[in-house]
Formats: structure tokens, sequence, C-alpha cells
């Protein structure tokens, strides 16, 4: 079976893990890697980077065919401004003209009250004298009585043409327009994500589509490592592992390198026994401890994962 140059120093470097040299215990450095995926499947379009670039935080990464996407935006846009304008027409009530008209019909039912007034109250002496019978008199007074009948149909109308739609069409429209809002507001979500960008700064360690392959949803295209992410991993044996503290300052020494200070950030809780590369039956029955130690950002940057390293406790 085939091993990698990676997998061979990792076993290297646990070789003596667990053996406890004159410079400390030795270890071997451990990256923690971002995969920059999009939720959404789609053609790799646009490959913005290559293997082994060093990208700063939202420079672009990849871009997916979005033509789908860009269409159900347009439609959104669309659809929210025909709700948008259904609202305002019905906020507004009937249109200027119509409201002129029923001002004018107003005006007129007026003047024809007033008419039918000056009648009546020309009739009136008349019918008192006997002059006229009672049915030309009735006849005047119903007429008037209808006219200003008709004055108050009207100026209810123009009333009701000022006030705009009712309450409940309004409402209506109001939910139309915000689910058309939420729809864009998707459909926005859904052109963003086919352009992805770096969440950190770091370096592309790898690149897993060419521009034109076809990737899945949740698929990672592009996977970053960055310096912050770096960290040496040694095992402690049993004895020694009560010294060490969260937070306690260590000296990494790597091959052709000054040696770097990192701090203890995690310290396992389960021991556990010598790992299975090594087939030494002195080590094999003795209990170790994982820790693991962060480096400075800045010194980790030309580190790479697999790296044998030398961790040494720093005296207080």
């Amino acid at each position: 079976m085939r091993l990698t140059v990676l997998p061979l120093l990792m076993l290297v470097a646990l070789a003596g893990c667990a053996r406890q040299t004159a410079d400390g215990f030795q270890g071997y450095l451990e990256g923690e890697f971002i995969q920059v995926a999009s939720p959404l499947a789609g053609r790799v379009e646009q490959l913005a980077v290559a293997k082994g670039d060093r990208v700063e935080a939202g420079a672009p990464l990849f871009t997916l065919e979005r033509s789908a996407e860009l269409a159900a935006q347009r439609q959104a846009a669309g659809q929210l401004a025909a709700a948008r304008a259904r609202l305002d027409d019905l906020r507004k009530g009937v249109r200027p003209s119509e409201l002129a008209a029923l001002e004018a019909r107003l005006a007129q039912a007026r003047s024809t009250a007033e008419l039918s007034k000056v009648e009546l109250e020309r009739r009136k002496p008349l019918f008192e004298r006997g002059a006229t019978t009672a049915s030309d008199f009735d006849q005047v007074r119903l007429t008037h009585e209808r006219n200003m009948g008709l004055i108050d149909e009207i100026a209810a109308q123009l009333a009701t043409a000022k006030l705009g739609a009712r309450d409940d069409a309004v409402r209506a429209a109001e939910a139309d327009m915000a689910a058309a809002a939420a729809a864009l507001e998707r459909a926005d979500w859904s052109v963003a994500q086919k352009v992805q960008t770096a969440p950190r700064s770091g370096l592309v360690y790898d690149t897993l589509y060419r521009a034109g392959e076809f990737a899945a949803a949740a698929a990672p295209v592009v996977t970053l490592l960055p310096p912050e992410n770096i960290k040496v991993r040694f095992f402690v044996p049993e004895a020694d592992f009560a010294a060490l503290k969260a937070g306690a300052r260590v000296r990494v020494t790597l091959t052709g390198r000054p040696a770097l200070e990192a701090r203890i950030s995690y310290l396992s809780p389960r021991p556990e026994y010598t790992p299975p590369v090594l087939y030494n039956r002195a080590n094999r029955s003795k209990l170790v401890f994982m820790v693991e130690a962060l480096l400075d950002p800045a010194a980790a940057r030309d580190l790479h994962p697999g790296q044998p390293a030398d961790v040494a406790l720093v005296s207080p």
C-alpha cells in the first residue's frame, strides 16, 4: 500500500510522540481547513483562485452559473413592483377625473334642488288659497324632496371615493406586497450564494473543481487554510500531563526555522494508548494525552500541516 508524503511525515512525528526527549515532546503541525461551498448546485463558471494563492477575507473565490437565479430575481422584482402599485392604487381611491365628475354632479344636484325649492315656495301660497290643486302641489313637493335626497346620495358617493378601498382590501394588498418582498429577498439570496468569497484570509490549500465542472449543492469547491488555524499537536505521557495547563506557553522547534512560541489551547480529557503506529512494546502500555497549542498567526503563515515539531515547556 502506498503512503503519501504527508501521512509519512505524521507517522515519523508520531513515532516519538509518547516519548519525552531532552528537548521536550515530539509532535507535528495540524491544520483546520475551511471548506468553501455553495448551498446551491451549479456549473463552475469561474474559478478566481489557484492552489497556493493567498487571499484576503472577502476576495472572490468562485462563481457558479446563475442564469436561473437571475431570472427568478427579475421575476420577483417585477411581482413586487406590481404588488406595490396595486396597494398604492387602493390607498389613493378613485382617479382625480372621477372625483371631479362626482363633484360636478353634486353641484348640479344642488342647483336642481334650489330650483325645486323656489318652485315649492311659489306653489305653496297658491295651494293655500286654492288656486292650484293638491295633486300639483304634491308633485312639486315630492320633486323637491327627491332632489334633496339626490344631494345626500352624491355627497356620500364623493366621500366614499375620497376614502379609497376598504380596510380589508388594503390589508390583503399589503400582505401580497409583503409576500412579494420575501420572494425577492429569497431570490437575491440565491443569486448571492452563487458567488462565494473568502470568509477569512489564508492560503488556498486546494481547489476541488475546475471551471466547467458541475458542483453539487454544499460540495466544497475551494479549501482554505487560515494561518490562525495552524496548530501544533503533541502527545504527553500521563506522568507529565498534570503539569500542563491551558494557556501555558510552549516552545516549538521546526527543522530549519527559528523556535516559535505557542500557547496550549486544548488538553484532551481522555487518555489513550500510544498511537497504533508505535510498535515498541515498552511504549505500548503507556497512556498518553493529546495536547494542542496555537501558534501566532503571523508566525504560522508559512508553515504547513504535517511538519514534525519538537515541543518544550516554557518556564513561567
